[in-house]
């Protein structure tokens, strides 16, 4: 295995295969469309939720495996919770860990849930200030990034200060520090994560005038880091990986089962409307929604809590295709926790957590899950993610029908000359020479 192998996976948040006629267009992808290889449709996780998805993307597993099936932490009593950001929570080893085990080097910018790994040479993480106390740019060091990553933070900073999150600002930082460490330090493994072209699905619907704008962006970006091959001197050995987490659906607003089992006394609240108890609570995941139990080994709240739920689904009012079981979804789709049921959207609402009336709402843009495009459900429903590539390594004018995001882990190793054993993936051989 030579050292000389480099790859680069871009994550283009919530990018479809339709996008392609547009970035076909476009001066970047159209400079390398007769090279790429693509895959049509790449099949994503359930949920299809960013920080689910990135986990199986990067470790070739499903959520029963890894072990992340949320991008917030599960704080029932919370209607909005911190996000996952840590690396530790990830129970199997990823191509990261893969990476550094046969010899090489790895930087991830913004790739969700690596806060301090201890395999990623330079570390951004998806991470941002969680209070007041914390300055935008300081707050990486506290997710893992050294002094050497530390400076290129503080070099690109500019770009998002004041727009933590906030889009394009973010993805400007995002690919300016991803430019920098490729010309500084010529990662063998780079793995970065835009989501512009996701919030603005989110927030103005997934075919709007918003989303094209975004992927013009996206195409000016890919020039920046193709420039920094370039001046790296390594772009003749470098493969490149875009790919996608997950499509999204249009919906109408929102509703929030919490009051439903509020309403049926599962959830106890005190006189300021906070939850005082509960027997049973939902936790969003956008489209879909679990369903959690105190106690889970309690007939008489499961079966009670299954009969609320059922009612909702067949009163057909609340958005609700279907109600799986967590032995059911662990069967179909290898979901599983420490929940106990998983609502499924019928794609006109998507699902909140207040516990509080109403039940239905309008599209809220303040809340990802909330706000006029969403994602989460299961993945066999609307605009489905792609993946093109290109590279010394990769088929030039290959065209695979499908495949699926687990795929993509041991695909890329497999460029950089190693195997990723023990995943639920396999590599893409047709994409490859």
């Amino acid at each position: 295995m030579s050292k000389g192998k480099y790859a680069i996976v871009i994550s283009e948040d919530a990018m479809i295969y339709e996008d392609l006629a547009v970035l076909k267009e476009l001066p970047a992808f159209g400079s390398i469309w007769d090279k790429a290889a693509i895959i049509r449709h790449n099949r994503s996780i359930y949920p299809t939720l960013t920080y689910p998805c990135h986990t199986s993307i990067r470790t070739g597993c499903y959520p029963d495996r890894h072990g992340v099936v949320n991008n917030e932490q599960t704080i029932l009593t919370e209607v909005s919770s911190k996000w996952e950001h840590f690396n530790h929570i990830v129970r199997v080893p990823d191509i990261f860990d893969r990476a550094k085990a046969h010899g090489l080097t790895t930087a991830s910018v913004f790739w969700p849930v690596t806060g301090n790994h201890p395999h990623i040479d330079w570390l951004v993480d998806e991470y941002w200030p969680q209070d007041e106390t914390q300055d935008e740019a300081e707050c990486f060091a506290d997710a893992g990034a050294n002094e050497a990553t530390m400076e290129i933070v503080r070099s690109n900073i500019h770009f998002s200060r004041g727009h933590a999150r906030k889009h394009p600002w973010n993805d400007e930082f995002i690919n300016g520090c991803a430019c920098d460490i490729i010309r500084r330090f010529q990662p063998n493994l780079l793995m970065m994560h835009p989501g512009n072209v996701d919030g603005y699905r989110h927030d103005a619907g997934v075919f709007s005038n918003k989303a094209i704008h975004g992927l013009h962006e996206c195409d000016l970006w890919l020039s920046d880091i193709l420039q920094a091959l370039d001046q790296a001197g390594i772009r003749e050995q470098t493969n490149v990986f875009v790919v996608s987490d997950h499509g999204q659906i249009d919906v109408r607003g929102n509703v929030h089962p919490n009051v439903l089992l509020r309403r049926s006394g599962l959830i106890d609240v005190n006189p300021d409307g906070s939850v005082r108890d509960y027997r049973a609570m939902c936790k969003s995941t956008g489209a879909s929604c679990q369903v959690w139990l105190k106690d889970p080994q309690d007939k008489a709240v499961w079966e009670k809590t299954r009969e609320v739920l059922e009612a909702a689904c067949r009163e057909g009012a609340y958005g609700i295709e279907r109600v799986y079981t967590v032995e059911e979804t662990e069967e179909m789709e290898h979901l599983s926790g420490g929940f106990s049921f998983i609502l499924e959207t019928n794609g006109v609402y998507s699902f909140g957590n207040d516990w509080r009336e109403p039940v239905i709402r309008g599209a809220d843009t303040s809340d990802y899950k909330l706000a006029h495009g969403t994602h989460g459900y299961h993945p066999d429903k609307g605009p489905q993610p792609t993946l093109l590539a290109f590279g010394p390594d990769i088929r030039a004018g290959a065209r695979v029908e499908k495949a699926r995001i687990i795929d993509i882990a041991p695909t890329v190793a497999a460029s950089l000359g190693f195997d990723m054993p023990d995943t639920d993936g396999h590599v893409v051989r047709e994409i490859l020479r």
